[in-house]
């Protein structure tokens, strides 16, 4: 009866919020306002560009002949093994499976073919591939032709790995969620022809006169096999009404298929292939989502975020019972990016039917719509299918709002340099909001200074102007990124009032740089969510529904009863005398490593495995007070097991056979922050790196090199902020520049802390200096845009980064390095870069009745085989993003890196040092952040600053030591970590 009455006041509330819902919807709801615009693509892009940084777009504007069909033309055939020169660094064998065919097994250097044009005309670039082995991402290649790329997206071109899931349909697991499968490339030779979907939706085309030419490949990313390279001339594409007379009558539809009233729906995550691992499926609930997850995570739908960049395709199968004209219809969620529409190339059986279908918009909503594909004026377009198999592909393409991203990086690009040359007139080189040397309340006559400032500032906000009306023209409504134009227009047109004032309100440049930066990062993103596909006969009644408020009502009170009696909970199936294992990670995770125990480590051992979620570090607090905790714990965070190492709850390990071999896959300056008084109580699963990030062609623009020391940085940053650039270093990390200059935060015995040392005062004064003294910027929220945008072309930044450029900032791919930190050069010459490195660790618990299991579970979790093959597996799931950067030296080598990346990467790790944890660690990050804002905000001396931070430091170590029991005269025995790693060449 309790539970009858509660849900029939549930009901009743929700029933009236859903009317109330519905009611403010309709008072407030009306009609988008619909804009046009007069602004052309070609007075948007008609900015000057050097020859070197030519955009495909541009270049067809100056090429109007270029999209016509020349029949004239004929294919030039270039067989790959032919090659008439190679560079050295490029690792080239012939194909001994293929002949004609070569092996390029690396991604350096170039390979260069000489061929003749019989003709003249415009060509597009067609390459007969395989991916080799190995790697996950897409091979990557730039094209010259006759020494010199003819626009700049010929840098990258993509020749994409071809994937599909391992399994479908999903499994599930033992309370009935669908567990992803690991994705499973489809390897083999395909045909690809050169494009770049950002700039164009249909391929790319080179121009050749006639005559002899060079064509040279150089490498970017990924080994790759070439079979063959083919130049070949333009396809023509029929509009719409071309396409119905080229194929038989409509009226013989129904003798056709032999079928009136025919659909068939295809699920959207029942894909034939795809392109890239990061597309994914995802689970979705609500009325009508097709499979009704019936509360269980059930994977539904696919796409959103995981579906967004240009030329991310996918490929569905699906089949017609005759001869005939279909229409299709796409059940889609598309509310990612307010006011713009989400563009596809859509294809079927390898060509796009009719130009329609290039670029093809879908415009954004609140919820699922069912949407035929139609003409802008709604009239559906019907396609002429034989009976059979066809294959459906939609490709993600934002070729349609290129020009308006060229043109506000090339506006941004003038804001930024007026921005520096105002900088330089005036000597304010702070980005920070924060300069010692800025007199706020000075006079300037800009005018005199700057002759040109009123009509430099007008081109800009003109410039400005035109992008915006061209954005709400493309779109017929407003945009988020339009009404960011508009304010930061009227940002400008106030300094334009005064421009007197421009220096005082300097930093209001780099406000809108940031507001409008942020959504240029996304414009050429274009996600797209998809539950499925409807092949049907233009009369068909499907039937088919999307969610309304009132529907969602039912369906809401059929979720929450279910909780009443569905199993959430998996420790309930956890078997009595398995080991029991909980993961601070995600599903995907958990998933994966208890499919891999499974298939491997019970097989091998016989020991049977419990593994949980453990979607909060405070349960295994809460569960080692209660006395339920597991024999194991993944994923903790590196200060976890010395916090309970300190407490007695955690299990040294060094005493269980084969330690020392475990212990040696790691590296030692990395495991310092898992010891505790004497005792090794964690083994470290993955690590972080801080690394050196910087442009190359910035960097040599300036003529400058990339540092090396800490000397070098402070030659180099006069150069760069007289540009107008700067150089980040994180606020909050103080550790490297301790550990850099010989400096440790406690003694030996961990029972003192050492921060106001000589050696610690001295680090102190070279991290306060770098804001203080070499005005480097105190807070920078996004160092990714800041570097992709190139005011602030090097920085120190983590591995996240490195990540976060391959995956979103092609663009600049091929300009930019990563380095080892810089560091101080030793009396013997060698840099010592001391940094730490975050990781997280796996640990064993003392109350475990099972160690010696949980330990033969650790000896095969951190082995190299084990995480090669997870680190590869997960990586599958949704691509180089999630790389798994696994601590284990040898698997860490065996993953696939560009070998100059794994050169920098392997030579910093070599100088990792982690801070060890003692009783009252916890106080030495926010006594030195204390520290900080005094020194540099506040302005007091430095060893003043020092000395009270040790005070308080101190004060909570010896309260913390009184808890534990530790008493004067004690050890904890801090490992000294004096030299660093020296890497084992790997056994051939």
């Amino acid at each position: 009866m309790k539970r009858m009455r509660m849900l029939s006041t549930l009901l009743r509330l929700t029933l009236a919020l859903a009317l109330l819902f519905a009611g403010l919807r309709w008072i407030t709801a009306g009609e988008p306002v619909l804009h046009a615009t007069s602004v052309s693509t070609e007075k948007l892009l008609s900015f000057e560009s050097k020859p070197e940084e030519l955009p495909y777009a541009k270049l067809m504007l100056e090429q109007p002949d270029a999209a016509a069909v020349d029949e004239a033309l004929e294919p030039i055939a270039i067989e790959a093994a032919e090659f008439a020169a190679a560079a050295d660094e490029a690792v080239l064998h012939k194909d001994a499976e293929e002949q004609g065919a070569i092996r390029w097994e690396n991604e350096q250097g170039w390979i260069e073919w000489a061929f003749q044009a019989p003709k003249s005309g415009w060509y597009e670039l067609h390459f007969d591939y395989k991916p080799l082995a190995g790697g996950n991402a897409s091979v990557v290649r730039g094209v010259q032709i006759d020494g010199q790329y003819p626009f700049v997206e010929s840098g990258r071109i993509e020749l994409e790995r071809l994937w599909k899931d391992s399994k479908f349909p999903y499994d599930r697991n033992e309370i009935g969620q669908q567990i992803r499968p690991p994705q499973q490339e489809l390897e083999g030779w395909s045909m690809k022809a050169a494009s770049v979907l950002s700039a164009s939706s249909e391929p790319l085309l080179y121009r050749l006169e006639q005559g002899e030419h060079r064509l040279r490949l150089v490498g970017v990313r990924e080994p790759v096999a070439l079979r063959a390279i083919t130049f070949k001339p333009k396809e023509g594409i029929p509009d719409y009404e071309t396409y119905k007379r080229l194929h038989p009558n409509e009226e013989t539809q129904a003798a056709g298929t032999g079928q009136a009233g025919w659909s068939s729906v295809i699920e959207a995550e029942q894909f034939k292939q795809k392109s890239s691992l990061a597309i994914q499926t995802d689970f979705w609930s609500e009325p009508y989502i097709s499979p009704d997850p019936k509360g269980r995570i059930t994977y539904n739908v696919l796409g959103g975020q995981r579906w967004r960049l240009p030329g991310e395709w996918v490929e569905w199968e699906l089949n017609v019972p005759g001869d005939g004209w279909y229409e299709l219809d796409l059940k889609t969620f598309q509310n990612y990016r307010n006011g713009f529409e989400a563009y596809r190339t859509i294809s079927i059986d390898g060509k796009t039917p009719f130009k329609e279908l290039l670029h093809y918009g879908i415009p954004t909503e609140k919820e699922f719509v069912i949407g035929t594909l139609a003409s802008e004026e709604g009239t559906p377009f019907r396609f002429y299918l034989e009976k059979g198999s066809h294959t459906l592909r939609m490709t993600v393409d934002s070729s349609m709002v290129q020009p308006v991203y060229l043109a506000l990086k090339e506006t941004l690009g003038q804001l930024a340099a007026f921005d520096r040359h105002i900088r330089l007139l005036t000597g304010n080189y702070s980005k920070s909001g924060f300069d010692a040397n800025t007199d706020s309340t000075r006079t300037w006559d800009m005018r005199r200074l700057e002759p040109d400032v009123e009509q430099k500032m007008t081109g800009i906000v003109t410039q400005l102007t035109d992008i915006r009306n061209y954005i709400n023209g493309l779109n017929k409504k407003d945009s988020d990124l339009a009404e960011a134009i508009k304010g930061s227009v009227a940002i400008l047109e106030e300094m334009l009032e005064d421009v007197n004032e421009i220096p005082n309100k300097i930093n209001d440049f780099s406000t809108i740089q940031n507001n409008i930066g942020t959504w240029m990062a996304t414009l050429t993103q274009q996600p797209l969510l998809l539950d499925y596909i409807v092949v049907r006969t233009p009369e068909a009644e499907t039937g088919l529904k999307t969610a309304s408020t009132l529907s969602r009502i039912p369906y809401s009170i059929a979720d929450f009863g279910r909780s009443f009696y569905m199993d959430y909970d998996t420790r309930k199936h956890n078997r009595k005398e398995a080991l029991t294992i909980w993961v601070q990670r995600g599903r995907d995770y958990v998933e994966l490593l208890r499919e891999m125990v499974d298939q491997d480590f019970t097989p091998r051992t016989g020991i049977e495995v419990n593994i949980n979620l453990m979607t909060n570090p405070n349960m295994l607090i809460l569960g080692n007070a209660a006395g339920d905790v597991p024999d194991l714990a993944l994923g903790v965070g590196e200060s976890t097991p010395a916090d309970f190492a300190m407490r007695d709850a955690a299990q040294e390990l060094s005493g269980f056979p084969g330690f020392e071999a475990v212990f040696d896959r790691f590296i030692p300056g990395v495991s310092r922050s898992l010891s505790y008084d004497g005792g090794i109580y964690g083994l470290p699963e993955v690590q972080n790196f801080q690394m050196l990030f910087y442009r190359t062609d910035i960097l040599e623009g300036l003529h400058l090199k990339a540092p090396d020391t800490w000397e070098d940085v402070f030659d180099i940053l006069p150069t760069l902020q007289e540009n107008g650039m700067t150089m980040n270093y994180p606020k909050s990390d103080y550790s490297t520049l301790y550990f850099q200059n010989g400096a440790e935060a406690y003694t030996p015995d961990g029972l003192k802390g050492t921060l106001s040392s000589d050696a610690g005062q001295q680090a102190f004064n070279r991290w306060t200096e770098l804001y203080r003294k070499y005005n480097l910027p105190i807070d920078i929220p996004a160092f990714f845009q800041h570097f992709r945008d190139g005011d602030i072309p090097i920085g120190i930044s983590d591995f996240n980064t490195y990540v976060q450029l391959l995956v979103a900032a092609p663009e600049i791919t091929g300009h930019w390095k990563i380095a080892p930190l810089p560091g101080m050069k030793q009396s013997d010459g060698e840099v010592a870069r001391w940094s730490p490195q975050g990781i997280s660790a796996a640990m064993m618990m003392k109350k475990s009745e099972r160690k010696d299991d949980a330990w033969a579970f650790l000896e095969w979790w951190t082995s190299e085989n084990v995480q090669s093959q997870y680190a590869k597996d997960i990586e599958s799931f949704y691509g180089i993003e999630f790389r798994w950067n696994t601590a284990n030296t040898d698997a860490m080598r065996a993953l696939t890196w560009p070998s100059e990346d794994l050169a920098a990467l392997q030579e910093q790790a070599r100088w990792a040092k982690n801070m060890p944890y003692v009783p009252g660690y916890y106080f030495l990050t926010r006594e030195m952040e204390f520290a900080w804002n005094r020194t540099v905000m506040e302005g007091i001396p430095a060893q003043e600053s020092l000395e009270q931070a040790q005070l308080s430091l101190q004060r909570e170590m010896d309260r913390r030591q009184g808890n534990f029991g530790i008493k004067a005269g004690d050890d904890l025995h801090i490992p000294q970590i004096t030299k660093p790693y020296e890497w084992e060449e790997p056994q051939k």
